[in-house]
């Protein structure tokens, strides 16, 4: 892990040419696209790559993205916002501005996916470092994809992230081996996947390391949620039979791989603890005495969710998860000693091309962006992200 940093610290002292360098590479990818040709960008054919980008490719909202997108969706297969076509599409969970939106996801995404999580996993095994042989209790959850009229596969992010072939392997290489198995990740029915997640965790209580959710309040529903069912999870356990509840063949074949006999001792050590906290303050450290931190978004529209959280947490540290958007990854936390209200992101730079628009006092944005290397200390800025699509746009959830 120290390697990842390492290299970390390498690209961030020489930003501004892995920047140059990454738009180069986007340029490069996508030269036959012909929304950039739209613009009077050609890949390979200049001798200003930035220059040229900079001053022809405007900074688009996303309904000016819309024919283009609706398009791949529709299963044009040309070269149209990517050089290649996209394996699938993402649809954006709409969190930020309350309107889901389609967002190609392509191998690059995925690539930067598996480089963000390793980051940011050396920023926090530094700090908080985990057994080898330790789980992470992941309440993660893909939902299908579905197909478009097109025959495009469509999902959420995560989904898609999930259903990555590379993605079992970029965890296992990152030390957080889920405790669940596959068939409850990817569950159609998300309420028997959550009982099976508790379930799963506690099975494997001694060797989970942290606990994880993408999202703030998908851990807080995860505990209340535990706070109703924790009396059937003991029992279960105790008698080693899977809740009827549990309908789904696929999940109940996996779960009793792992539920294979009683075990009292361990459903009396679960009932003791869960009538020895008052209120359900300290949960998440009572049922997993290893983890060593709770980590999911807790910033932005995730902060309302905090309070509740922490009082599930206990003493434990609560991290933040890490800065990213729908249209792609933009940055690490490389403070994760640091509460979520303090957390500190450090852009990746070669995660895309990033510019910044200054947010000025009457919260107009000053009209010429700024690069990486040109933002100050102390001002406010948006960001402007060109992801390995080749568009520029306000990054949104």
């Amino acid at each position: 892990m120290n390697r990842v940093i390492d290299e970390f610290d390498e690209m961030t002292r020489n930003a501004d040419q892995v920047q140059k360098q990454t738009l180069k590479e986007i340029l490069h990818k996508n030269k036959s696209a012909i929304y950039l040709r739209n613009f009077g960008i050609n890949g390979d054919n200049t001798t200003d790559p930035e220059g040229d980008f900079k001053a022809l490719v405007p900074l688009v909202t996303d309904s000016e993205l819309e024919p283009y997108i609706k398009r791949m969706v529709d299963g044009d297969t040309s070269p149209i916002l990517t050089g290649h076509p996209a394996p699938a599409i993402s649809l954006s969970s709409g969190t930020s501005q309350g309107r889901p939106k389609f967002v190609p996801f392509t191998d690059e995404l995925m690539e930067n996916t598996l480089q963000l999580f390793r980051t940011a996993f050396a920023f926090r095994n530094r700090e908080f470092p985990i057994d080898d042989n330790g789980r992470a209790l992941q309440f993660i959850f893909s939902s299908k994809q579905y197909i478009s009229t097109g025959g495009v596969p469509i999902g959420t992010a995560t989904t898609n992230v999930y259903r990555n072939p590379n993605f079992k392997a970029g965890m296992r290489s990152i030390q957080s081996l889920c405790c669940s198995p596959d068939e409850v990740i990817f569950s159609p029915d998300v309420h028997q996947a959550l009982y099976c997640h508790l379930l799963s965790g506690i099975l494997f209580r001694d060797q989970v390391q942290y606990v994880f959710a993408p999202f703030a309040h998908g851990l807080v529903h995860a505990f209340r949620t535990f706070e109703h069912v924790w009396e059937e999870i003991v029992t279960d356990i105790k008698h080693g039979v899977l809740s009827s509840r549990i309908t789904v063949p696929s999940v109940r074949t996996a779960m009793s791989k792992l539920l294979t006999a009683p075990n009292p001792e361990l459903a009396e050590t679960i009932r003791d603890k869960c009538l020895s906290l008052s209120n359900w303050y300290g949960l998440i450290p009572a049922l997993f005495p290893n983890a060593k931190y709770v980590y999911g978004i807790m910033t932005g529209s995730m902060e309302p969710y905090v309070k509740k959280l922490r009082h599930y947490a206990g003493d434990l540290p609560l991290v933040s998860h890490d800065y990213g958007s729908s249209e792609g990854w933009i940055a690490a936390n490389v403070t994760p000693r640091l509460s979520p209200e303090e957390a500190t992101f450090a852009v990746i730079p070669n995660l895309g091309y990033f510019e910044f628009l200054l947010v000025s006092e009457t919260g107009e944005g000053e009209q010429e962006p700024v690069g990486l290397t040109e933002v100050k200390v102390g001002r406010e800025y948006e960001v402007v992200l060109t992801n390995y699509a080749g568009t520029k746009s306000l990054p949104t959830a």
